[in-house]
């Protein structure tokens, strides 16, 4: 069996985010990096996978990106996986989900995988596009939004997240693919002597020029801040004056009392 997990690094979500100079991305200067949420539960998964069918599966984690990225593709090799592959592009943020899922399929297409594993989206675009496009690409079933995961003789069981709570169930057989919810399972931590083989394990460097086919079918006409809103007033005192107060501010200042 041989499975290929599609990881993204994107910026921790606790830094400050500023517009780039041409106003269609954030500045990446001085942002620290990580591996994308969803994709670790990807990477999880699979690694689990390989476990479960007795280290048998050779798991590939390919990742998108400038030379940064590396880092990323080093930490899923210290979750278990066995072989990296680096597509190059230091413009890769510029790129739409068709191109990005073009990418990926070209890659894939000729080497025979059973399982793609991919995050549900991205934490800094949130498009959840690209999974389901390479799926299409590459004619396979998908299933997406993944909170179980079960596999058997070639037939995958999935449990997905739908509206209001409510699971449902799908079977398919290989190759397919999956996106992967929060919450599919723990994602391990790399421990050391892991993080020290994943030091000696094959990347495989690429170009995207070498593999992408598609145009750019949307692009990025703005990138900004939400606008600021007028700040909040904290009432303190009696609650019978409170109650005056608070009054008088809604019939003065909203259409509610009017």
């Amino acid at each position: 069996m041989k499975i290929l997990v599609c990881i993204k690094q994107v910026p921790d979500m606790e830094s400050r985010f500023k517009p780039n100079g041409s106003g269609t991305w954030f500045e990446e200067t001085d942002l620290a990096f990580r591996m994308n949420e969803y994709d670790e539960f990807a990477v999880e998964q699979a690694v689990r996978l390989k476990e479960q069918l007795g280290d048998e599966p050779e798991v590939t984690v390919l990742s998108i990106g400038p030379d940064r990225v590396v880092e990323a593709i080093k930490k899923a090799l210290a979750m278990g996986c066995d072989r990296g592959a680096h597509v190059q592009d230091p413009a890769s943020a510029q790129k739409d989900p068709s191109q990005i899922a073009s990418i990926i399929a070209a890659y894939a297409r000729d080497k025979g995988y059973d399982l793609v594993f991919t995050g549900m989206q991205s934490q800094d675009r949130g498009s959840a596009q690209v999974g389901v496009l390479v799926a299409e690409e590459l004619g396979i079933p998908c299933v997406t939004t993944l909170v179980a995961f079960a596999y058997e003789n070639g037939v995958v069981t999935a449990s997905r997240e739908l509206e209001g709570g409510v699971k449902g169930v799908v079977k398919m057989r290989t190759p397919a693919l999956v996106t992967c919810q929060l919450g599919l399972n723990v994602p391990r931590y790399p421990t050391l002597p892991n993080i020290m083989k994943a030091k000696r394990k094959e990347i495989e460097l690429l170009s995207a020029d070498q593999l992408l086919s598609e145009q750019p079918r949307v692009a990025t006409a703005s990138f900004h801040p939400p606008a600021k809103k007028g700040g909040g007033v904290v009432l303190e005192g009696d609650m019978s004056a409170l109650v005056d107060q608070l009054y008088g501010i809604m019939k003065d200042k909203t259409a509610v009392l009017r």
